[in-house]
């Protein structure tokens, strides 16, 4: 792994920095490139003005890993006001929620109960709940709870991580569903038996894990495919193998995120290819924010021109 790379991951796990980056200014400075603002309603404007590109939202609330199950409730409740206000808007914007932030930690069957409550919700606004992946420990959960609540709800998405060596088998399991999949490339520390360290390996993983889905798509199947990455020519690659195999520009999404490739994602757009941009949103993005400069080290000369503002 990239020592950077690796050092800001680490880094990432500090509570310490947790709680005292968020109130460094030059940190906040920088952390805008990423992030329109802390609330919901600045993410939502942000949404609107994407809308007008023809460009949809995933909106994300940040935090993970509460610790009561009123803290939990909260941010359910929070996922509610913003599915009612982005319909309220007439916004394509589909929630994104992590587990942990849904109390995961605390009682299993709680966090079950409120991700089925919300892909309820989200459903009858017409609109996707879509299920996040966190780090290696909580892979088997999550997809047990995505299985649960999709049997109830089919209007419920899941994101792969594809570094991890065992989401080809995963994949495979999940298929006889239809499901609908976000592929990721991943961005949580992870010892090498678990995840593949060289960008190389998870491109191929990555590349391979698209065409499987495309097949099934090509072969009839509704299964909904959505490629979250910045890498162009990883998303060339995967234009070429939907060429192939007869499924259309339309037939599978690209979603980015906010601030990142903005004008690259317009083009994507013209070409006719559908397209989102996932919006994070709220007080807790220091960890996240680390992650996010893990995945494309250069992008920590934005904190350098903070520094120097």
């Amino acid at each position: 792994m990239n020592p950077l790379r690796s050092l800001l991951l680490r880094a990432s796990q500090s509570s310490w920095l947790a709680r005292r980056a968020p109130t460094w200014p030059f940190a906040r400075r920088a952390v805008r490139k990423f992030l329109p603002g802390e609330t919901l309603a600045e993410a939502l404007d942000a949404a609107g003005r994407l809308a007008q590109g023809g460009i949809g939202a995933v909106l994300t609330e940040l935090g993970e890993n509460v610790t009561t199950l009123p803290q939990a409730e909260q941010v359910a409740a929070g996922y509610r006001a913003a599915i009612d206000e982005s319909a309220r808007r007439g916004l394509d914007a589909e929630p994104s929620i992590k587990l942990t932030h849904l109390g995961l930690d605390i009682r299993r069957d709680a966090c079950e109960t409120l991700t089925l409550e919300l892909a309820a919700h989200a459903a009858q606004r017409n609109t996707t709940l879509w299920i996040d992946m966190e780090g290696s420990v909580y892979t088997d959960v999550t997809i047990a709870i995505f299985r649960k609540v999709q049997a109830r709800i089919p209007r419920v998405g899941l994101a792969l991580q594809a570094y991890l060596r065992r989401t080809p088998q995963d994949l495979g399991e999940l298929l006889p569903l239809h499901p609908t999949i976000r592929l990721v490339k991943g961005a949580y520390a992870e010892p090498r038996t678990i995840a593949y360290p060289q960008k190389r390996a998870v491109d191929l993983q990555y590349f391979a894990l698209a065409r499987t889905l495309l097949e099934a798509r090509a072969a009839g199947q509704p299964v909904r495919l959505v490629c979250g990455t910045h890498d162009l020519a990883l998303i060339e690659r995967i234009q070429g193998a939907a060429g192939t195999l007869g499924v259309p520009r339309d037939g599978w999404e690209v979603h980015m995120l906010y601030g990142v490739r903005n004008e690259d994602l317009r083009r994507l757009v013209g070409r006719g290819h559908r397209a989102r941009v996932l919006i994070s949103y709220g007080s807790a993005w220091f960890a996240w924010y680390l992650r996010r400069l893990a995945e494309r080290p250069a992008n920590l000369w934005f904190i350098a021109r903070s520094l120097l503002a």
